[in-house]
């Protein structure tokens, strides 16, 4: 089957998606999708460094940023995780003739299991610093915020929204869907994250049958460097492991 790489992609409201290529082998079928976290976008350094780093390998990786954030189209306010599937879902419409994984950073990381629980298209799954239960993480990061009126983290162009709260806590926790994914599944989570706890991350260990779970010492939650190249090199020899299809 002959692979295509879509130049530009839009969303079901018809939002244009942000997007970056990285070429790997022309013979290499892979392809990882990158997503990021909550106030970031495709260019936040964790994810081109992966990015690099597994092009150098053969591996082709798309980074995304998510409507309403970097340069897509679409309102900051709207973005919310069950936004960021159907982005995703989207997206993977776009794609011919790959063997399609998604690798997803906090908050994406949360999109990546729902996505994967429901969709056979993504082969296998990595989750960066991987949130689980979100609920949990709003009020954490969030409680003493007022949505509509107050900022994510002081940050002027992330006000908090209503729909944002609300649909962390409708989701309330991924680890139902993480029993529902069947597919090669790498977690990779920095010792020292003060963002989403290591805890996320060995709760689907301890739940779950099957994925894998490589703690990085010292690791932030944004895995700064050196930890960026340490979880890139995990992330690269782990796909290169991955039977063919």
């Amino acid at each position: 089957m002959n692979r295509s790489l879509p130049s530009t992609v839009r969303n079901r409201r018809g939002q244009r998606l942000d997007i970056a290529i990285h070429h790997g082998l022309p013979g290499n079928s892979k392809l990882l999708v990158l997503g990021h976290g909550v106030t970031g976008n495709k260019d936040r350094p964790l994810l081109i460094t992966l990015a690099e780093r597994l092009a150098s390998e053969g591996i082709t990786t798309l980074r995304l940023s998510f409507s309403g954030n970097g340069g897509s189209e679409g309102s900051f306010e709207e973005s919310t995780i069950s936004r960021e599937v159907e982005d995703l879902r989207d997206l993977l419409d776009a794609l011919r003739g790959w063997e399609i994984g998604y690798a997803g950073h906090s908050m994406g990381a949360a999109v990546g299991v729902l996505t994967a629980s429901v969709d056979p298209r993504i082969r296998f799954l990595v989750s960066l610093a991987g949130m689980i239960h979100t609920a949990e993480f709003a009020r954490r990061e969030f409680g003493e915020v007022t949505p509509g009126a107050g900022l994510m983290w002081d940050k002027p162009e992330c006000p908090l929204s209503k729909a944002y709260v609300d649909d962390m806590n409708a989701v309330n926790s991924v680890l139902p869907a993480a029993k529902r994914v069947s597919v090669p599944w790498l977690l990779v989570h920095g010792t020292a994250d003060d963002v989403v706890p290591l805890q996320d991350s060995k709760d689907v260990i301890q739940a779950v049958s099957g994925p894998t779970l490589i703690e990085i010492p010292d690791g932030d939650h944004v895995f700064t460097a050196p930890h960026d190249a340490t979880m890139a090199g995990h992330v690269a020899s782990w796909l290169q492991g991955l039977r063919a299809p």
